[in-house]
């Protein structure tokens, strides 16, 4: 009864979808060429696999309204991470351990095991002593439709674990064995519970693969955890950890110990719109991360669900970037090369001087875009370099780069009469003869990279076309540009 029950509540939700979804694409803040969900709202991606010849990307999903509320796995596939075909819902609440208005089928992962796709996720429900989450399976033979483990759930919270505070199951295969991380919260400390298997279906607790001790907040959320090079990466969303929105740490793992011992840390992303990332690898052994394209903060706890929400959709995830370790074991993450795919209009300038006065820059429509410039340190003088987006109607972006006191920060306060807010990082220049930058411009979101793709910062923007204008100023001195290109690209969802 209970496999008739989801299939009635996944073909009730697809029927919302089908009825709003034409409506829904001609929103004026809907994005071109960054992943969205046809209506409604999405939130952390879930279950990234490379299955049968397709990419997967499942999905945080609420398909009835532009807010978070009654959790699905929405679905979708590509050949070439650019253009997705929607697909029917993978998963929908409808089991003690998931059927809650305010919880469902929360966040996980998925994995190939004797040719069928499994879907690891989190079971979230109140059957009246508060929240509990607990790790659930489905499977599926052709990966599209699933079924819900008879057995499930697989995991509680074990002993010393807040019940609602267990949840996000990473799974991942070594040698013969299965392992799982999970986010947990311990005496109101965050850590990351590693788990094993032989089967997929029972699991023993290995260790506290790592954990707060009051510096990276209470909870994690969306751990993930690989191998990249000869080292390790954790990566995490933290809750209560202040400004961080998503992390990384690299160090060495112990499979013996379950232990991960690290030795350096960075952001992500430093934007305010970069959170939940999950990875996967690619057929040619490519480590890709995709995000959740918000975060909490901003919610309705203080604002509201944003401009979005009016067109009865909320939810993007930020472009796909490869992970990349460095000669130092710092990361990188570089948007994936497919992307390349997707230029055209080509405009290039091979070397210009930035002074004081305010010129326009050229790159696409202004509004959908994708821009590269590298610039001279040795024969720039000025204190700082600003650049400013999606101008017009006496508002912008500003994107400032301090060359003197070492800092890059993102303003968007007044970019579109409602978002607030300025993300702010360090800019590293020691040492360096250039200063590389790389942009991409959507609808309503900017993500901008810079320092070897090492500092970035990913912002929502909600801006009008009639915003499309690109102006660039040095303060205090000259800025040469030593390289310019930029592109606009092509619409992804028509």
């Amino acid at each position: 009864m209970s496999r008739e029950l989801m299939i009635a509540n996944i073909n009730k939700a697809q029927k919302e979808i089908e009825q709003k979804k034409e409506t829904v694409k001609m929103g004026k803040m809907r994005q071109h060429y960054h992943f969205m969900p046809q209506t409604g709202w999405l939130n952390d991606p879930n279950g990234l696999i490379y299955f049968k010849g397709k990419y997967h990307y499942f999905y945080q999903y609420n398909p009835y309204y532009g807010y978070w509320d009654y959790m699905h796995w929405g679905h979708a596939v590509s050949v070439d991470l650019l253009h997705w075909e929607y697909l029917p819902l993978a998963l929908a609440p409808s089991e003690t351990y998931d059927d809650y208005i305010r919880g469902g089928c929360f966040s996980g992962s998925a994995i190939e095991h004797d040719g069928k796709l499994f879907l690891i996720y989190t079971g979230s429900s109140n059957q009246g002593n508060g929240v509990e989450q607990t790790q659930c399976i489905a499977y599926s033979e052709d990966g599209i439709h699933f079924e819900k483990y008879k057995g499930n759930p697989v995991l509680i919270a074990p002993k010393g674990i807040s019940a609602d505070q267990f949840r996000d199951p990473k799974v991942w295969k070594h040698e013969d064995k299965y392992y799982m991380v999970c986010g947990a919260n311990c005496n109101n400390m965050a850590q990351a519970l590693l788990y094993c298997s032989e089967d997929l279906f029972h699991w023993n607790f290995v260790n506290v693969l790592a954990e707060s001790r009051g510096e990276w907040g209470y909870m994690w959320e969306c751990p993930d955890f690989y191998r990249l090079g000869d080292k390790y990466v954790l990566t995490f969303s933290p809750m209560g950890a202040g400004e961080h929105t998503a992390v990384y740490f690299v160090g060495d793992f112990d499979y013996v110990t379950g232990k991960f011992f690290h030795q350096i840390w960075g952001e992500i992303d430093w934007g305010l719109d970069y959170y939940a990332p999950q990875s996967f690898l690619t057929p040619d052994g490519r480590r890709i991360v995709v995000s959740w394209a918000n975060e909490w903060d901003w919610m309705p706890f203080w604002k509201d669900w944003g401009p979005t929400y009016k067109e009865n959709w909320c939810g993007f995830f930020n472009i796909p970037r490869e992970v990349r370790i460095m000669p130092d074991n710092t990361l990188q993450f570089v948007p994936i090369k497919e992307l390349e795919a997707l230029r055209k209009d080509k405009y290039k300038v091979d070397c210009f001087t930035v002074h004081e006065a305010a010129m326009q820059l050229t790159a696409g429509d202004g509004i959908s875009f994708e821009m590269k410039m590298k610039i001279d340190l040795e024969k720039t003088n000025a204190e700082k370099l600003e650049l400013d987006l999606r101008c017009g109607n006496s508002k912008k972006v500003i994107c400032m780069f301090d060359f003197i006191n070492g800092q890059m920060y993102v303003e968007r306060s007044n970019s579109d009469g409602w978002s607030q807010g300025t993300s702010r990082s360090t800019l590293f220049l020691k040492g360096r003869k250039e200063l590389d930058i790389h942009i991409f411009s959507d609808q309503s979101s900017i993500e901008i990279f810079a320092n070897q793709y090492q500092i970035n910062h990913a912002n929502n923007i909600f801006a009008d076309n009639t915003q499309n204008q690109i102006e660039i100023h040095a303060h205090g001195g000259k800025t040469v540009i030593k390289e310019y290109e930029s592109y606009g690209i092509q619409e992804c969802f028509l």
